[in-house]
């Protein structure tokens, strides 16, 4: 027969009943099976030998049940934090009600945890990005942590093409005009794509189209625009303040955070080498949901069978991962 004891128990069930089938003094029992006296009374004056619950049959709060309503209910509405709820517990309801009370009033509810109650309130559903060809290009900057080896933080510039989710990188010092102009010049040859379209924010190394605090025209004589002429390339920018206009950069940004949050760097050299790889793989090896479990790679391919026109070469594997 299976046992339960409590974890512990200095008795068992055998002791016990002797114990209480016994007239002996408690000392000596206590002496004879290795317990205390106090063990000893509490089993002649109980009439089994099972262990009993060891859950208070009485719950220790102060608080009635119409007040646990009223703070389950004020917990649920605002979403307040425990020690703001218990102010105000303590200042309309109860004043004698105490945190840990309170604390597990909103356990006992399903309503301990904040930050669960937080979660189940619906994400705000992002839009479908409308479908284009190949050959629309989001571009944007980010910021990346300075390394020890280095006297100050570096910028990572990213182009992503909408139809297919290909991606070039380039690391720069600076967030410069003269370095997007170099960003773009790099990726014009390192695409197989036409470029027809380019998406920018407001940012002044691609733009001039704000000043100071006013917004005005964009003047075309911006070191970036001009490129984009001669590349016979149309600039769109997006509206200023309007990040999620540009949310498809922003998500492999996102993508890029991750990696920097999951690494240990020694210094930008293998910073910079890491994200090249990282890139490498997302393009060639990491399938996307968006692309129907495709490559971005795959889907250039795929898309250069059946346009061959809105390519100015032909997309190959880096030599020795061509299929």
């Amino acid at each position: 027969m299976l046992i339960h004891l409590h974890s512990q128990a200095t008795t068992t069930p055998k002791v016990r009943a002797a114990i209480q089938a016994s007239d002996e003094p408690a000392s000596a029992l206590a002496e004879r099976f290795g317990t205390t006296e106090q063990t000893v009374y509490k089993w002649r004056h109980r009439d089994s030998v099972d262990d009993r619950s060891h859950t208070p049959h009485r719950l220790q709060t102060t608080l009635t049940p119409a007040q646990e309503a009223v703070a389950v209910a004020l917990r649920k509405t605002l979403l307040v934090s425990l020690d703001d709820l218990l102010a105000v517990v303590r200042e309309f309801l109860n004043p004698n009600a105490s945190r840990s009370g309170l604390d597990r009033c909103l356990r006992r509810h399903g309503v301990g945890n904040l930050r669960d109650m937080k979660s189940k309130a619906p994400a705000p559903k992002h839009s479908a990005f409308r479908a284009y060809e190949p050959g629309y290009i989001h571009i944007d900057v980010k910021y990346l942590p300075q390394m020890v080896d280095e006297s100050r933080r570096r910028y990572l510039f990213v182009a992503i093409d909408r139809a297919t989710r290909w991606v070039f990188i380039r690391i720069f010092n600076a967030k410069i005009a003269a370095n997007a102009r170099r960003f773009l010049r790099d990726l014009s040859r390192a695409c197989p794509l036409r470029i027809r379209t380019i998406l920018t924010d407001n940012g002044k190394e691609f733009t001039d189209r704000i000043f100071g605090l006013r917004k005005r025209a964009a003047t075309g004589g911006h070191e970036f625009d001009t490129l984009c002429a001669d590349l016979e390339i149309d600039h769109r920018l997006t509206s200023p303040k309007s990040p999620q206009t540009n949310g498809m950069v922003e998500r492999f940004n996102g993508r890029v955070e991750d990696v920097l949050q999951s690494h240990h760097f020694r210094s930008g050299e293998e910073l910079e080498t890491t994200l090249h790889r990282y890139v490498w793989l997302y393009n060639q090896q990491l399938p996307q949901s968006a692309l129907g479990s495709k490559t971005p790679l795959q889907a250039i391919k795929e898309w250069h069978k059946m346009k061959p026109s809105l390519f100015k070469k032909q997309p190959y594997y880096l030599p020795g991962c061509d299929s």
